[in-house]
């Protein structure tokens, strides 16, 4: 057998996934217990958590985080899940309760956004055994203090400049854990590969544009059937 073959098992109920594009399978990856993470997708939607052939999920979103929300997502994903437990506007106490929480339920790591205090990261980083993961906006984020606090894992997040950000972290720190934002092309990923990323975070069409698609295909059968039958 040739040692390029690699056997695709699927169904017919299940083929129809979100796929991370190709060029992610670049990145050197982050071992995580045991597990390689290339590609992370960045979602909360439970229904495309569980249709997509990527690595891990990243699970932050724009609220105060709650139980309920990390419960519901790391019981649906098949795959690891990082959690987002605040650092923006939850600080101290309720960051450091999520994140016990999120390890309990089965979080493969937690994600503090850029605001959160270094007091905070090093309260998170006492009480948990999975990695904590600090999220940088840009080239002003002061990480150092992080670092030393116990964070594990840079997650970059600067829009059209995270290539750029990405370079200038990974020269200060050579051998740090980097996962970024790809952007929307195999280009934009490859840029930030070459930069120094790990691993990247793939923002997948949401739910409404992928049933979009799957409605124009329907309405376009329903006429060829209709046709057919004249």
């Amino acid at each position: 057998m040739s040692e390029q073959f690699i056997p695709n098992i699927t169904t017919e109920l299940r083929k129809d996934i979100v796929k991370v594009p190709e060029a992610i399978q670049e990145a050197s990856g982050i071992i995580v217990f045991g597990k390689k993470i290339r590609s992370i997708i960045y979602t909360t939607d439970i229904a495309i958590i569980r249709n997509t052939n990527a690595n891990a999920v990243i699970a932050v979103y724009p609220f105060t985080p709650h139980p309920a929300i990390t419960k519901s997502i790391i019981e649906a994903a098949d795959i690891p899940v990082f959690s987002g437990v605040g650092g923006g506007l939850t600080q101290g106490t309720r960051a450091i309760y999520m994140s016990l929480f999120a390890e309990a339920q089965g979080s493969i790591g937690v994600v503090l956004n850029g605001p959160t205090s270094a007091s905070t990261v090093q309260e998170v980083c006492k009480v948990v055994d999975i990695p904590v993961v600090s999220t940088v906006t840009s080239t002003y984020s002061l990480i150092q203090e992080k670092l030393d606090s116990g964070v594990k894992i840079i997650n970059i997040s600067a829009a059209e400049k995270t290539p750029e950000v990405v370079a200038y972290f990974r020269k200060m720190y050579p051998d740090l854990p980097i996962m970024a934002t790809g952007g929307p092309t195999d280009e934009s990923i490859r840029k930030t590969i070459q930069a120094g990323a790990n691993a990247i975070t793939y923002t997948p069409p949401s739910n409404g544009e992928l049933f979009s698609k799957k409605m124009d295909l329907y309405r376009q059968q329903e006429i060829e059937k209709y046709e057919r039958l004249q």
